[in-house]
């Protein structure tokens, strides 16, 4: 079963909030919204050190909806407008939706919340429109540290792509984000010790992170 995800090597995230501003414009989130929030993570002591600088460590931590392989926020939806589509994303027919809020109580995560306007709940659908031609989501072709990857989790997290990096200035926006490099081919050696997620309380999260050398927070 596809199960589409983004990983996020949390080495290389800079905390610039690119994929925040992107995602706020492709799906046109409303100021105050977000679908995809970056905490810092720190500073703290590293293990063992003083706790002075330079004996911290520190590191952005993006959350957006999990996409979960057996998520909370489905079960509890009354008119089945929370569902897993055959992609693996958690997504929500508005058509569907009365904006009771259930699933909002209910994530884990706090990504969820009700549109004001419209009185329906909204949160990130891994940029549906996107990729159904073929395209990344959103704050994937944004990352300008190509520190995220989006794909599916059943090809393994080595074949995650993003857009591939290029000097060349007379290259169109379009032909570079149809050029495309694997998170296998860019980012730094990792173990399956340095692949985290968050908290899972049964829910299965799908979103995956790579963290080396770091004290992994993400499950306080």
């Amino acid at each position: 079963m596809t199960q589409y995800a983004i990983v996020t090597d949390l080495n290389r995230c800079v905390g610039c909030l690119a994929c925040s501003t992107a995602c706020k414009t492709a799906n046109g989130v409303r100021p105050g919204d977000f679908w995809i929030k970056t905490l810092r993570i720190g500073p703290t002591p590293k293990p063992e050190g003083s706790g002075d600088f330079p004996d911290v460590e520190m590191y952005f931590l993006p959350i957006q909806c999990q996409h979960c392989e057996n998520p909370e926020c489905v079960k509890v939806c009354p008119t089945k407008a929370s569902h897993k589509t055959e992609t693996g994303a958690v997504e929500i027919d508005k058509q569907k939706c009365i904006g009771c809020q259930f699933c909002v109580m209910a994530c884990p995560y706090g990504v969820r919340y009700l549109n004001d306007d419209s009185r329906v709940v909204e949160k990130c659908t891994l940029c549906e429109q996107k990729v159904a031609q073929g395209e990344l989501p959103q704050c994937v072709a944004q990352c300008g540290s190509r520190a995220r990857f989006f794909g599916d989790l059943e090809k393994g997290i080595d074949s995650f792509e993003a857009p591939a990096p290029t000097t060349d200035t007379a290259t169109s926006y379009e032909d570079m984000v149809q050029t495309r490099t694997t998170l296998k081919d860019w980012v730094e050696p990792y173990t399956d010790d340095d692949v985290y997620h968050l908290t899972d309380v049964g829910n299965g999260p799908q979103i995956a992170y790579i963290l080396r050398n770091r004290t992994w927070q993400g499950e306080e």
